[in-house]
């Protein structure tokens, strides 16, 4: 999910301009609600980037019996 972020950003601003830029088009609808996902999955993608690191941080260490 991470590295669609700069995907979900792209698809978020094409299609907000295509849905609320005053276009009047068979299938506004859709393209308005294409928007509200993409924007929603831009902001889960930009707390799972922020939030979760790589994991590069992390050192397993051997538990003993």
């Amino acid at each position: 999910m991470k590295n669609y972020t700069l995907h979900f950003l792209i698809m978020t601003i094409v299609t907000g301009l295509l849905g609320f830029a005053g276009g009047n088009f068979f299938g506004i609808e859709v393209v308005r609600v294409l928007f509200l996902i993409f924007a929603d999955l831009l902001i889960v993608a930009l707390i799972s980037k922020i939030f979760f690191s790589d994991g590069k941080g992390i050192r397993l260490q051997r538990v003993k019996k």
